[in-house]
């Protein structure tokens, strides 16, 4: 299992976004982060100096969203619906894409509910439970 650190995932997206502007061949994942890198140009002063962004700190106190949590989560979600895993993700990426009108938001409906799943395995210390995931996602399809 691949776990990258705070800093790793930090390089991955501001050298990424140093290849796409410096029109530089990209690997597949880096292909995938620059399409929501591109989504996301309010991200783009974080992204421009790596060091500024190794050293920084967004505090949720503050009401700062951490951009590399944000594009971190639409990388997971991208990857979650082109295996359909856990099961049933797709489909409800396909009826909140159609619900919203927009499969950015749906993407921001299912980090939602991604988010909750992460926060409530830390709080419990168990495992994350996939299908209590599923079940929000359905929710939020309704």
């Amino acid at each position: 299992m691949f776990t990258p650190s705070q800093h790793d995932v930090r390089r991955f997206f501001c050298d990424t976004f140093r290849k796409i502007h410096a029109h530089e061949i990209l690997t597949p994942l880096e292909a995938i982060a620059s399409d929501w890198i591109r989504q996301h140009p309010e991200y783009e002063a974080d992204l421009q100096n790596l060091e500024a962004a190794l050293e920084a700190n967004y505090s949720v106190d503050q009401g700062q969203t951490n951009p590399f949590l944000h594009l971190s989560m639409h990388l997971s979600i991208a990857e979650q619906i082109s295996v359909d895993q856990p099961r049933g993700v797709k489909t409800a990426f396909q009826l909140l894409a159609h619900k919203f009108n927009s499969e950015h938001e749906a993407h921001h409906q299912i980090m939602e509910c991604l988010g909750e799943m992460i926060w409530n395995s830390q709080r419990t210390g168990l495992p994350p439970d996939g299908q209590a995931y599923v079940e929000s996602l359905q929710q939020r399809c309704r």
